[in-house]
């Protein structure tokens, strides 16, 4: 077993406490198999919200799956107490947002998506189900602009 952390790094402007928002709000990881290697083509999502039991009556995880290479059973679970959030005086530095139990499975590629909040830095104006995907796509369609300049 591992606990493996996801990181974040982003420019924070006038927001503050980016957080993952419910128990329903979806991880976006892309697996690797820890005995194989096989890593998983499509975007798989966790849930807190999400059980599932092991093989031989072993307790739950968030997420139980077979290696579609080797036939493994594979698992991780989300360890909610330590999603934290991602605040204005974290700028520009990498910060651990959520760890992971790691029972076989190796989280290799996250993709933020919808179902981020956040606050305003000094209204405290709340901003809820922000897509982190759109502003990515939006950033990186500004830097074109600008190269094409």
């Amino acid at each position: 077993m591992g606990r493996i952390g996801l990181q974040l790094r982003a420019t924070l402007e006038n927001i503050t406490r980016l957080r993952a928002e419910g128990e329903d709000f979806r991880w976006y990881l892309k697996l690797k198999c820890g005995n194989c290697g096989e890593v998983s083509e499509k975007w798989q999502y966790l849930r807190l919200m999400d059980s599932a039991p092991l093989k031989g009556g072993r307790g739950s995880a968030t997420m139980v799956q077979k290696c579609k290479l080797c036939s493994r059973e594979n698992s991780i679970d989300i360890l909610s107490q330590t999603i934290k959030p991602y605040n204005a005086e974290d700028s520009e530095k990498f910060k651990t947002i959520v760890e992971f139990e790691c029972r076989g499975l190796e989280p290799v590629d996250f993709q933020p998506q919808a179902g981020f909040a956040a606050e305003g830095a000094e209204s405290g104006t709340p901003f809820n189900d922000i897509n982190l995907l759109e502003k990515i796509r939006e950033g990186c369609n500004q830097i074109e602009k600008l190269q094409q300049l």
